[in-house]
C-alpha cells in the first residue's frame, strides 16, 4: 500500500516536471484566480462584519405616552417582552433622553438645558430584536400597545441598509463562485491535456489489468499540488498587504463603525480558506478529467 501511494506520488511530480509550462501556465491561473478570490473574500468578510455593527446598531425607540404612570409604563414594557422576536428591553427617562439630545447637539444643544425644569421629552424603551430583519414587525406590533404614543426605528434608512446589505453580499458570493468555476475549468483543461499526452501509457496499463482507480490517483495527486501551489503566493500577498492595511487604517478608524477584522486570526482564517479552494478546485479538475477520459 505504501509503496504503491509512493509510487502515485512519484508519478504525479514526474508528470508535473514533464510538462513544465503546462504546470506553470495552471499554476499561474489559479494563483491569479484565488488572488481576486482572497480580495473578494477579505472584502467581503469585513463589510460583512461592518454591516453586522451596523445590523446590531439597528434598534426600535418607544416613546411612552406623557401621561402614562409607572403601572401603565410596566403593562407596557410587559407586552412587548411577551413579543418572541425580542431580545433586550432597556428603559430610558426623559431626563436621560434630554442629556442625550444636549450632547449631541454640542453647542447648539445648551438652548435645550432651560427644558431641564420642565422637560417635553417622553420616556423611552429602547428594544432591540434577535434578528435585525424583525425589526420592522416588532416595531409595528408594539405600534398597536396602548402607551405606545409613537414608534421609532428609521424605517426608510434601515430597509435600504438590509437591501445593500444582502445585494453586496449576494454579488461577492456570485463573483467568488464564479472565479472558482474558472480556475476549475483551467486546471481541468491542463489535466486533460496530460492524459492525452499520456493516452498510450494509459491504454497499456488498463491492457495489463490496472484498474481505474490506480490509474486516476497520479492525477488526482497532480490536481492536488496544482491546486496548493497555486494557493502558496495568494496566502503571502493576502497576509502582507492586510498587515500593512490593517496597520495603516487602525488608528485612523479608531471610534469609527469601519472596523477591520483583527489581523489574527482573520488572515489565517482567510489562508486556510485559500489553500481548502486551491486544493479542492485541484482535485475536481483532475477528477472531471480523468473521468471524461477513463470513460468512468
Amino acid at each position: 500500500m505504501i509503496n504503491t501511494l509512493g509510487r502515485h506520488f512519484r508519478e504525479s511530480l514526474k508528470s508535473l516536471a514533464r510538462n513544465a509550462w503546462m504546470t506553470f501556465a495552471s499554476v499561474s491561473a489559479v494563483t491569479v484566480t484565488l488572488i481576486l478570490v482572497g480580495t473578494f473574500l477579505v472584502i467581503m468578510m469585513n463589510l460583512n462584519n461592518v454591516a453586522d455593527n451596523l445590523e446590531n446598531d439597528v434598534e426600535v425607540r418607544v416613546l411612552i405616552d406623557v401621561t402614562a404612570k409607572e403601572d401603565a409604563q410596566a403593562k407596557l414594557k410587559s407586552e412587548i417582552e411577551k413579543i418572541k422576536e425580542v431580545e433586550s428591553i432597556v428603559y430610558s427617562p426623559k431626563e436621560k433622553e434630554l442629556d442625550n439630545l444636549v450632547e449631541s447637539l454640542g453647542e447648539e444643544g445648551e438652548s435645550f438645558e432651560l427644558f431641564e425644569q420642565n422637560n417635553p421629552l417622553n420616556d423611552v424603551f429602547v428594544v432591540k430584536a434577535k434578528e435585525p430583519q424583525d425589526t420592522k414587525l416588532i416595531a409595528d406590533k408594539i405600534a398597536k400597545f396602548e402607551n405606545a404614543s409613537k414608534v421609532k426605528y428609521g424605517q426608510d434608512e434601515v430597509e435600504k441598509l438590509f437591501d445593500v446589505i444582502s445585494l453586496s453580499r449576494n454579488i461577492g458570493l456570485g463573483l467568488i463562485i464564479g472565479l472558482i468555476f474558472t480556475a476549475m475549468f483551467l486546471i481541468s483543461n491542463t489535466i486533460k491535456i496530460t492524459i492525452f499526452a499520456r493516452r498510450h501509457e494509459i491504454e497499456i496499463m488498463r491492457l495489463v489489468g490496472a484498474t481505474n482507480g490506480f490509474i486516476r490517483w497520479p492525477f488526482f495527486l497532480e490536481g492536488l499540488f496544482l491546486g496548493v501551489l497555486g494557493a502558496v503566493v495568494p496566502i503571502v500577498l493576502i497576509i502582507a498587504v492586510y498587515k500593512s492595511l490593517y496597520t495603516w487604517a487602525l488608528p485612523k478608524l479608531q471610534g469609527s463603525f469601519v472596523e477591520f477584522l483583527p489581523f489574527s486570526p482573520f488572515v489565517f482564517q482567510v489562508s486556510a480558506i485559500l489553500l481548502l479552494i486551491g486544493a479542492l478546485i485541484g482535485v475536481w479538475g483532475s477528477l472531471m478529467s480523468v473521468r471524461k477520459f477513463l470513460k468512468v
